[in-house]
């Protein structure tokens, strides 16, 4: 078992005629079961087209008709990825997963509003995140398949690079992820950390989880809250950015310290409160998960 996605899962690429999304689409059919899961992209004007053998269709609805897809994910450029995620939400599908960085916050302020003024099924994860991978079965988006090893722990981070650093750690200590998921660093986003504990918390194939924010915003003292009243399962916790000066964005859209909320020691401090094992060392995050299981 896994969150979100499995083996059978079906995957529409959106953008996939684009060369990031042929890129990355390759990367991830080369990657475990992906050749199986992978099986539609689409592309107004590319319909009735392939890609490597993968059918282009005209729209998602259509793909996930002919396909039976579930998930799509979205590697179309910025000024259409808004659009692109609601032709996904039409679509019904379970999930989208939007990679793409530099999406306007209007736009994404709309489609998130509408999703659930129109109470759509369709869950958001992203935009400007790496995606979700269930090791040894399949990737979802643009990390390193490599590093990651099967296993029960859960992986769940703002931040592309720092999730592949605590996956990086835990395999190299024989601790294999049965999730990782990066649900991006945008001030207006999908699923947020709440969301992902809750998903963790109720897998019965997930013994811990490493939980990895930034500066900015208050998703995570909001998700420390959470695990103290309800989490059964060991969190190990790390937030990017304890030398931020207020006020200084620092590489993520959402990644600002506004009114002295948001700093790193105030994060910190709060989900210390909560239970959480946290560290200021990011080197220091898989041998700490080790240590609490």
């Amino acid at each position: 078992m896994s969150i979100l996605i499995n083996k059978d899962t079906k995957v529409i690429t959106q953008g996939i005629t684009g060369k990031t999304g042929q890129f990355h689409t390759r990367m991830c059919r080369e990657y475990a079961n992906g050749k199986n899961c992978f099986v539609a992209g689409v592309n107004p004007k590319k319909a009735g087209e392939d890609f490597e053998g993968v059918p282009i269709y005209g729209t998602v609805k259509e793909a996930a008709a002919q396909t039976g897809a579930t998930v799509s994910v979205i590697y179309v450029p910025p000024a259409g990825a808004a659009a692109a995620i609601w032709e996904a939400v039409e679509a019904d599908l379970d999930l989208a997963i939007c990679i793409t960085e530099g999406i306007p916050v209007r736009d994404m302020m709309e489609v998130r509003d509408r999703m659930r003024r129109e109470n759509r099924k369709t869950i958001l994860l992203g935009p400007n995140c790496p995606g979700i991978i269930t090791p040894e079965e399949l990737k979802i988006g643009i990390m390193p398949g490599h590093i990651h090893r099967k296993g029960r722990i859960g992986v769940l981070s703002r931040s592309g690079t720092l999730t592949y650093e605590a996956v990086g750690q835990l395999t190299e200590l024989g601790l294999g992820q049965s999730t990782a998921v990066g649900i991006g660093g945008d001030p207006v986003n999908g699923l947020k950390h709440i969301d992902v504990m809750r998903m963790f918390n109720d897998d019965p194939d997930t013994d811990a989880v490493v939980m990895i924010g930034e500066i900015g915003g208050g998703d995570e003292e909001e998700a420390a809250y959470w695990i103290k009243e309800n989490m059964r399962k060991p969190v190990v916790g790390f937030i990017a950015g304890v030398t931020a000066p207020p006020g200084k964005r620092m590489g993520h859209a959402g990644a600002i310290i506004s009114g002295g909320k948001g700093t790193a020691q105030e994060k910190l401090a709060i989900m210390d409160a909560c239970g959480i094992t946290v560290t200021k060392n990011p080197s220091e995050m898989g041998r700490l998960l080790k240590a609490a299981l």
